[in-house]
């Protein structure tokens, strides 16, 4: 007879075993978005959608009224000073902890000549040129920063979208460096580019001080700063180079107030960014803001596109598509992210 003691019944080893069923994961170790794609996607719908729209109010608002440059710069850092008020609910110094005061302080003096260079690159060459030369230049000198900082590392993927959102703002300016005219002209427009130019640079310098910041209302603190060193800044340079303008007409202060708006959820949304992703891919997924600006360009402004100019931001797509694809990717939550 057979043992019927429990400590004998051995499992028949010669009938498979059914499959195991895996267990549903609890729910802090469920996938959710890493801050690499927070920030990406942030820095696309939050920085770079609404940014190309303000080269369009920039021009509307010279068209209507000749407003200059510098005042729509003090328009705009009006709208940073009330953040002055968060920051004394909330106790917090209005310039920052002591030992970063001076970085702060050079951030927002880089995002004032950043701004100040595009608003007036806006007024002397197209909107979407202006808005493709800046943001090409902050990509490759981010990159080139990315470069020297270990920090700062990029994979093959990140490097390819890059270089090919790089490839789409050559194909967009070429033609158009290309064909500049002699003359007075030729050397305004030439000088609208150069300004561009140096507004990216800023840019990316920018963004590399303000990686770098670490301490509480951070954020609040640098867009209350671009607000009160750009009025420091501005209104004597607006008496000494140019000449002050009110508005108009209605049209002209709706188009203040959108700019004003405008940029300021663009400076939050990409300071944000900065603080999740690479500044080197933020500054590639602002290209966003080229392809805005030519649609406006062509749609609103009824100014001439080119088909290089629509080969030009088909690459960039595809360039944003790369590095967000790239960098999607999910952690369990609850775990730290090397």
């Amino acid at each position: 007879m057979a043992c019927s003691h429990p400590d004998f019944n051995l499992p028949d080893l010669t009938q498979p075993s059914p499959p195991s069923t895996p267990p549903s994961l609890p729910s802090h170790q469920r996938c959710r978005p890493s801050d690499a794609t927070k920030g990406l996607f942030v820095a696309l719908l939050g920085g770079g959608l609404p940014a190309g729209f303000v080269g369009l109010f920039c021009r509307m608002a010279y068209q209507a009224s000749h407003l200059p440059s510098l005042e729509l710069l003090i328009y705009r850092c009006l709208f940073h000073l009330p953040i002055a008020l968060l920051l004394k609910l909330r106790g917090d110094p209005l310039l920052g902890p002591p030992d970063v005061r001076r970085r702060a302080f050079f951030h927002a003096v880089l995002n004032v000549l950043s701004i100040g260079c595009a608003y007036t690159a806006v007024q002397m060459v197209p909107a979407g040129n202006a808005a493709t030369v800046r943001k090409g230049s902050s990509t490759i000198s981010s990159a080139l920063l990315a470069l020297c900082l270990e920090s700062q590392g990029l994979s093959s993927y990140d490097w390819c979208g890059l270089l090919g959102s790089t490839l789409g703002l050559i194909i967009i300016v070429g033609p158009g460096l290309g064909t500049l005219q002699e003359g007075t002209t030729g050397l305004y427009t030439a000088l609208g580019y150069v300004l561009a130019f140096l507004g990216g640079l800023a840019l990316s310098l920018g963004l590399l001080v303000y990686h770098s910041l670490h301490f509480p209302s951070c954020l609040l603190t640098v867009a209350f700063l671009f607000g009160l060193v750009g009025l420091l800044a501005s209104v004597p340079g607006l008496f000494v180079l140019q000449t002050p303008v009110l508005p108009k007409d209605p049209l002209s202060w709706i188009c203040v107030g959108a700019v004003g708006i405008l940029s300021l959820v663009s400076f939050v949304c990409v300071s944000y960014a900065v603080t999740k992703a690479p500044p080197a891919l933020v500054c590639a997924v602002l290209h966003s803001e080229v392809v805005v600006a030519l649609m406006l360009q062509y749609y609103v402004l009824y100014e001439t596109v080119a088909p290089s100019d629509i080969t030009g931001a088909g690459v960039i797509l595809g360039s944003i598509v790369i590095i967000t694809a790239r960098n999607l990717s999910c952690e369990k939550e609850g775990q730290v992210e090397e």
